[in-house]
């Protein structure tokens, strides 16, 4: 059988591992009973795993070498394997709304984006695990005061309790990537109502981690530009900065910003 040429324009690092692979399957049965997506299965070194946990297993796979490599190997998963583009996909549909664990060896290009797309789904999806950048995992995982703290930290965090759970060497893929890897495990944590308007949290959030190195009272601005009020700006949180704020005081944060939008427009 003819094996799949990674392709540099989709960001394909193929994990040959398998130990490594099996590892990161195992990852799933944190969220036991409920189906599996896999996004990029490749040629399916993770996607062996998957299937032998007796589970429902779809695998989403934009690169049609692979679709084809995929349903010859593995001709009972055939009618599971979509050839779409996972960002583009309508999540809703995949289990006929039933929830499911997420699961892959990420493209690195679009880690970030996949994970903004989970938490646009968050309801759906309980339970997410797999393989990323080092670098982007750290951020996910990091705790307020520390330098990896950011956007992603904040708002996945907000929903979820993430687990760092180990570092993979280059080594391990073909062709191996100019950086080290790390396996995470997300899972819903208790929050339902995080008690404030979650657009406007993800706009605050963004907007102040754009300007990190500034005090909450200059980095606002761009969201409250008809703000005036010396009152407001003179609040003692108005000289932190970002990565100084738990996730409460983020809460918090943008209640206070709600309050001064909705005085500038009655």
């Amino acid at each position: 059988m003819r094996t799949v040429r990674p392709k540099k324009n989709l960001g394909q690092h193929f994990l040959t591992d398998l130990n490594i692979a099996k590892a990161i399957a195992d990852t799933v049965d944190a969220c036991p009973d409920i189906p599996i997506l896999e996004v990029g299965p490749g040629m399916g070194v993770l996607t062996q795993y998957l299937t032998a946990k007796e589970r429902d297993v779809k695998v989403v796979e934009i690169d049609s070498e692979s679709v084809a490599y995929l349903n010859e190997k593995y001709p009972a998963l055939r009618d599971n394997i979509i050839g779409e583009d996972f960002l583009r996909m309508d999540l809703t549909t995949v289990f006929n709304g039933r929830k499911f664990v997420l699961t892959g060896n990420y493209p690195y290009d679009i880690s970030s984006q996949i994970f903004f797309k989970m938490l646009d789904n968050k309801d759906l999806i309980p339970c997410c695990t797999g393989m990323i950048q080092r670098e982007v995992a750290q951020r996910m995982a990091s705790a307020p005061g520390t330098k990896a703290y950011g956007i992603l930290s904040v708002l996945i965090q907000a929903w979820y309790d993430v687990e760092y759970m180990f570092t993979v060497d280059e080594n391990v893929f073909n062709p191996p990537p100019k950086v080290k890897s790390a396996v995470i495990r997300i899972t819903r944590n208790n929050v339902t109502d995080l008690g404030c308007d979650w657009q406007l949290f993800r706009r605050v959030v963004k907007a102040v981690f754009n300007q990190r190195r500034k005090m909450l009272r200059v980095s606002l601005k761009q969201i409250l530009d008809n703000v005036t009020d010396d009152g407001f700006y003179s609040q003692p949180i108005m000289t932190k900065r970002p990565e100084q704020l738990t996730i409460a005081q983020f809460v918090e944060l943008t209640n206070m910003v709600n309050g001064e939008l909705n005085k500038v427009n009655c």
